[in-house]
């Protein structure tokens, strides 16, 4: 309904399909159509799964989002939203969340859920607000047997989110759909001051006899109070420790990049008393901050840290494949904006075919970009 709902709002198909193409996902086909409720024409988005699909751990899909060539914003949003639902699921199951297994939402209709929205929702680059959460009642099947209505991990999942009754036996908030909300939504209000822009809507299955089963999405410009102008579209999270070794400090980056920081970086500096240490820090969408900074504080051995608001601009980018002599390379790629061209090949590629090839990264690297600018010309 999401993605159906970010479609009727103007989304065009391309970021979707091409993150989806980036997947190493098959067995199932997409179809657009649209449903009639309550006298609006709403669209509805529909995976049709075509064969049976393996049964995922957290660790296979957090593998498969990390290895494929999403923008790095798809990426992030998709990883984040993966990582709040199996903390969920591995709170509920008492188990590590990287061996949450996901039975149902692990399956290719929720992995193409998470993708499509967070492809559609980085296109859109809009401030996510969300109006509280309807909560159903009863009884679901699911993998595990016969559940409650909210499920047990829409419950974890929404820890500290404003919900309401909707005074209605059925489920109306999957884990899937909580855990996109609470890792893009960065506020929880029943309207939001704006100038309305858009207005798209998403259509579900089932039909309720009081109410349009719909998820309306509206786009608009922010006006008075909660204006975001100068609360910043991403968070710098930064802490200092003079504690911790160069390895420790590398691994504290490696970490919070792996987790879904968009970048992170450490950095040499003099403390108190002149006592050598390091800076490590961490950038950030708004929306994930907090869990970043768990992260953050869970690897060092730091007991606070400052974080700030900020804007980032960002070039459209893309990944291309060219193939050279060594092998295939991924080559990161920043055009589409009027702007001279750039492009990288992915290094941690070139190293493991230098490796293979027994030549130094530096030929495996120039190759592919020797690829890339002559398949352009």
């Amino acid at each position: 309904m999401l993605v159906a709902a970010l479609l009727d709002l103007g989304v065009p198909r391309e970021p979707i399909d091409r993150a989806l193409a980036a997947l190493p996902v098959g067995g199932y086909k997409l179809e657009v159509t649209t449903r009639v409720q309550s006298g609006i024409v709403a669209k509805r988005f529909i995976v049709r799964v075509e064969g049976p699909q393996p049964d995922r751990r957290f660790r296979d899909v957090r593998a498969m989002l990390e290895a494929a060539p999403l923008l790095d914003g798809v990426r992030a949003r998709a990883l984040a939203t993966f990582t709040v639902l199996s903390e969920a699921e591995g709170r509920v199951h008492r188990m590590p969340p990287a061996d949450v297994h996901f039975h149902e939402v692990g399956a290719v209709d929720a992995i193409v859920d998470v993708v499509a929205t967070s492809a559609a929702l980085e296109w859109l680059g809009a401030r996510m607000t969300c109006a509280p959460l309807p909560m159903g009642r009863g009884f679901i099947r699911a993998a595990h047997g016969i559940l409650p209505v909210p499920a047990p991990a829409v419950v974890e999942i929404l820890r500290g989110a404003p919900t309401i009754d909707a005074a209605v036996d059925a489920e109306l908030v999957t884990p899937t759909g909580a855990s996109l909300v609470r890792s893009n939504a960065r506020e929880w209000t029943r309207w939001p001051s704006m100038r309305p822009v858009a207005t798209g809507f998403g259509a579900g299955t089932r039909s309720f006899a009081d109410r349009p089963n719909l998820l309306r999405l509206v786009l608009g410009d922010a006006i008075g109070a909660t204006d975001d102008q100068g609360q910043g579209t991403h968070v710098v999270m930064e802490t200092n420790v003079d504690d911790a070794s160069g390895q420790l400090a590398s691994h504290v980056a490696e970490t919070l990049l792996r987790e879904g920081a968009l970048d992170a970086w450490t950095a040499p500096i003099g403390m108190k008393k002149g006592r050598p240490g390091v800076m490590i820090s961490a950038l950030t969408h708004r929306s994930d901050h907090e869990r970043i900074g768990r992260v953050l504080l869970t690897e060092s051995s730091a007991l606070g840290l400052r974080w700030r608001a900020v804007d980032r601009t960002e070039r459209p980018r893309h990944t291309d494949t060219v193939e050279t002599r060594y092998g295939a390379v991924p080559v990161k790629v920043a055009d589409g904006d009027d702007m001279a061209p750039m492009a990288q090949p992915e290094f941690d590629v070139c190293r493991e075919l230098a490796r293979g090839a027994g030549v130094p990264v530096r030929v495996v690297h120039a190759a592919a970009l020797a690829a890339w600018w002559s398949a352009r010309t």
